[in-house]
């Protein structure tokens, strides 16, 4: 979510030094992290702005933002994007990401310098999501030929370091740009610096589907920085669904629900640009908690992931 900096403040990254994963149980834990789901895809570039809206908005009171809020009908923008493709949250999502959206986050979680501060931040952000994620999937053992679907891929930012685990990875992703630009960064990475010393990695079986489509059996189930494009209502049977896949462990990403939060979200779509064009839902995440136990799963682990301009919780669930 891009807002001023006079916003957020950094939080460092630690694991509990106590947590273990060798044996599920009903002990809650707990960690903290720095960065998680970009609300960006619906919010303001803040480097478009000039310093005095920064200044105004950074110094505003509580019933002048009241006052600005109220002239702005961003649902009336969704509802117009819906009918120019046909359709309602998913037919824009996959319309985006197939073109603006794509070339945007391309380049974000890509490596090229051609990147804003803003940019640069939220790839800094969603780094160390995959960070964090391959911490805890890693740290009970070896990942070599365990099955992992990477619901929702993107570019591969997870999928290529599973597979270079040794993880057999079935990915997809709503856009057929995004699956294809993950499969040629895999083929790539996996492959260049191949040698004859370590077992040659699996590709990932990258697919076009939705997550309503997805089906099989993984120990392990990932879904990260997708629940943004559900409602809660729909959010709920979603979870459900990537549980019945899982058999072991399931890892959701998803920007928490605060009065905060949902505050900051509002201003962004105060200032919409042609590079945002989905909704951007938050979860509260007692509702997350909820819709898992009512699928007969429990929260193992938690914790936030906050930049300047991106952040979410991250979640692992186990069988209760």
């Amino acid at each position: 979510m891009a807002f001023s900096s006079p916003l957020f403040s950094p939080v460092n990254f630690t694991l509990n030094p106590q947590i273990h994963h060798t044996k599920p149980n009903n002990t809650r834990r707990n960690f903290t992290i720095s960065a998680l789901p970009p609300l960006s895809t619906v919010t303001t570039d803040i480097s478009t702005l000039d310093s005095t809206t920064l200044a105004v908005l950074g110094g505003s009171s509580v019933a002048a933002l009241a006052a600005i809020l109220s002239l702005a009908d961003p649902e009336r923008r969704r509802q117009l994007q819906a009918e120019e493709v046909g359709g309602g949250d998913k037919e824009v999502v996959r319309e985006y990401f197939n073109n603006n959206g794509f070339q945007r986050w391309k380049k974000i979680y890509g490596d090229t310098d051609d990147v804003n501060k803003v940019q640069m931040d939220i790839r800094l952000g969603h780094s160390k999501t995959v960070e964090n994620v391959m911490k805890m999937l890693t740290e009970e053992g070896s990942l070599q030929g365990v099955t992992v679907c990477d619901a929702g891929c993107g570019t591969g930012c997870l999928s290529i370091p599973l597979a270079k685990e040794g993880a057999v990875v079935s990915a997809s992703d709503i856009s057929a740009s995004m699956v294809a630009e993950a499969q040629t960064q895999a083929q790539e990475e996996l492959f260049k610096a191949k040698d004859d010393q370590s077992p040659a990695p699996v590709m990932p079986k990258f697919e076009v589907k939705d997550l309503e489509s997805l089906d099989g059996k993984y120990d392990t189930v990932v879904c990260l920085d997708v629940m943004i494009h559900y409602p809660q209502s729909k959010a709920d049977g979603m979870i459900s669904h990537l549980a019945s896949l899982a058999e072991n462990r399931l890892i959701i990403s998803f920007a928490p629900k605060t009065f905060y939060y949902d505050l900051l979200k509002r201003i962004g779509e105060l200032f919409p640009g042609p590079s945002k064009a989905t909704r951007a839902y938050l979860h509260a995440e007692a509702d997350v908690e909820r819709a898992l136990q009512k699928a007969g799963w429990k929260i193992r682990k938690r914790g936030l992931i906050a930049t300047q301009f991106y952040f979410a919780k991250l979640i692992e669930a186990v069988p209760a």
